[in-house]
């Protein structure tokens, strides 16, 4: 019998981590090479971990919730063969790894308590939560913290100047909870769900993702100057130009053809023209994006809303946009996208005119400066400006709406940008060919 060690595999270039959220496979049952041994979840995508041998789970190194490094081993499959075995006692005396063990098994007892948010009633941004990890920062420190943010909330500056001066600061009874886990009484050791008064109503906890969200939308206003500018658009000529075409592309393509492409290749010149907007803000300090990645918000099979990334789109014609565009939102709509699906965005999109909606206020998605919303397009009565004057007709219309962060992105450009996608969007060639 030899031992295989599966370890959590490389999920893309941006991602380092992930979460256990369910064991597919309980220890002794029987697995198949390819099968689904586990379920992990990124930030934002959640996704399985096969195996790729055939044979028994005989250990599992890690429980559900627990954060899991790529590379890491995560559990230990027995196989028939001799041939695949990793583990460190084939190749050591049996004495050496008894004895490495036990080391290992010491040093695990010295370590810090991990943070565990559950036993506080406070509110904590996912960013602080990560820093308070890696800081290894406890829960009653985290609380005695006090925050600069809306409500009193810790922002991200706040635990930084904490860690920073944190070895200056006297010993109080709240640092010392590092050394002594917090153990609650068994009366008191889960919270109770919320009781309905009426007794009528249905009282549902969030998913994993919706709290994810939830904290995501908080953190980003908590974060940014959040301002709108509006601009209408007369689209008619896409509209005509998307009805003679789109048959013909689907026939030759295999794709449909949608409005949301031909909105994603202006933004991309826009962006080109108006760099400024394609930056992102770290503390006191702007970066500049080299490419222009383009988020594009998709729905996923529970109905949460997920942003996958168009990588390099200004470098793609309206076809290859086509493509990617229906790519990441079919992947998306069958829970198939992959952690580095939805990494690296510079700036986003997001069409609420898909629910009927005739514009609205989009937050930002953090750490970028700028959202753009598209609203639905509408026939409108509208004055027509020819050489023998000017008449009413009937137009297709819409909204856009741009959200961008007055820290660093002023009406003027944030104006301007949008003003310059509309100019893209009412110059389509009728003619052009696809």
């Amino acid at each position: 019998m030899a031992r295989f060690e599966l370890k959590l595999p490389k999920m893309g270039e941006s991602v380092a981590e992930a979460t256990i959220t369910n064991w597919l496979k309980e220890v002794g049952d029987k697995i198949e090479a390819d099968e689904a041994v586990l379920e992990i979840a990124t930030d934002k995508v959640d996704s399985e971990v096969p195996s790729e041998v055939s044979g028994v789970l005989v250990e599992k190194l890690f429980g559900k919730d627990d954060l899991v490094q790529v590379g890491q081993t995560i559990a230990i499959i027995e196989t028939e063969g001799g041939e695949i075995s990793t583990k460190v006692e084939e190749a050591v005396a049996p004495e050496v790894v008894a004895e490495v063990e036990k080391t290992v098994e010491a040093a695990r007892e010295s370590v810090a308590v991990p943070v565990d948010f559950s036993d506080s009633d406070k509110f904590f941004s996912p960013l602080v939560k990560n820093i308070a990890k890696e800081e290894e920062v406890s829960i009653a420190e985290l609380e005695t913290i006090n925050g600069t943010g809306k409500d009193g909330r810790v922002t991200k500056n706040d635990i930084l100047d904490y860690v920073k001066n944190r070895g200056n600061q006297p010993v109080s009874a709240a640092t010392t909870a590092i050394e002594t886990p917090k153990v609650a009484p068994a009366a008191v050791a889960q919270k109770a769900a919320p009781v309905s008064l009426s007794g009528g109503d249905e009282i549902v906890e969030m998913d994993r993702m919706r709290k994810l969200i939830a904290g995501y939308m908080v953190a980003s206003v908590q974060t940014s100057a959040h301002v709108q500018s509006f601009i209408e658009v007369d689209v008619t000529n896409i509209v005509k130009w998307r009805e003679k075409h789109k048959n013909a592309f689907e026939k030759r393509e295999g794709e449909k053809l949608t409005y949301t492409p031909i909105f994603m290749e202006a933004v991309a010149k826009a962006l080109k023209d108006y760099p400024g907007m394609n930056i992102s803000v770290d503390g006191d300090f702007i970066i500049k994006k080299k490419n222009i990645n383009l988020g594009m918000a998709a729905s996923l099979p529970n109905g949460n809303l997920i942003v996958p990334v168009i990588k390099n789109a200004d470098q793609l014609n309206l076809v290859g946009m086509a493509k990617a565009v229906n790519d990441l939102g079919g992947r998306a709509k069958a829970g198939k996208l992959k952690p580095d699906d939805t990494q690296g965005g510079t700036y986003t999109v997001t069409n609420v005119g898909t629910f009927g909606s005739v514009f609205g206020t989009p937050i930002l998605n953090q750490p970028q400066v700028g959202i753009l919303a598209l609203g639905a397009i509408r026939k409108m009565p509208a004055v027509i400006e020819t050489p023998e004057g000017d008449f009413i007709g009937i137009r297709q219309k819409m909204f856009l709406s741009h959200s961008y962060d007055h820290r660093v992105v002023d009406g003027a450009l944030g104006g301007s940008f949008v003003k310059r996608v509309a100019e893209y969007l009412e110059a389509f060639d009728v003619n052009r060919d696809l």
